[in-house]
């Protein structure tokens, strides 16, 4: 690597930052999933019975849920699949655009989410909220804010 073939490269503070960030949030997002296994779900699977338990009447468009979980429409396909083969959703037409299509979270899937949420609260606290003081906690989230914008300037993700 030469210094002059036009690419600004990492420092090595940098750099071992940059893969702090990328191996932390790997084995966070590990140690969650992990800590739903008991219930028979996924991270994934949660962060959408999750969004839809937070939307007003428990439903939410297809599209908009895939761009708030940050998943293809397709990955979103096969997960809703499976969590209406438990019974916790449904996929309906929209009330008002009969194209489009909703998942609608029943009350099962509301009971489950209810119950699950519990658990992966607890291991958010365990895993990255109480290892940290408030102001580490809340940097991290202004820090993450920042790459979410820069990101997603329009706010697609935004839940």
């Amino acid at each position: 690597m030469s210094e002059n073939d036009g690419v600004k490269w990492l420092s090595d503070s940098e750099q071992a930052s940059w893969r702090a960030i990328l191996r932390g949030t790997r084995l966070l997002e590990t140690a969650l999933d992990q800590a739903l296994h008991a219930s028979g779900l996924q991270l994934s699977e949660y962060e959408i019975i999750s969004m839809l338990s937070e939307s007003p009447s428990h439903r939410l468009r297809m599209s908009e849920l895939a761009a708030m979980v940050v998943q293809s429409r397709s990955r979103l396909t096969h997960t809703a699949k499976r969590l209406e083969a438990r019974g916790w959703v449904t996929r309906e037409q929209c009330l008002g655009d009969r194209r489009g299509v909703e998942l609608v979270l029943t009350p099962v899937g509301l009971d489950a989410v209810q119950r699950i949420s519990k658990v992966h609260v607890q291991s958010v606290r365990d895993n990255l909220v109480d290892i940290m003081t408030p102001e580490q906690f809340q940097a991290i989230g202004d820090a993450m804010a920042i790459v979410r914008d820069h990101l997603d300037p329009e706010g697609l993700t935004d839940a």
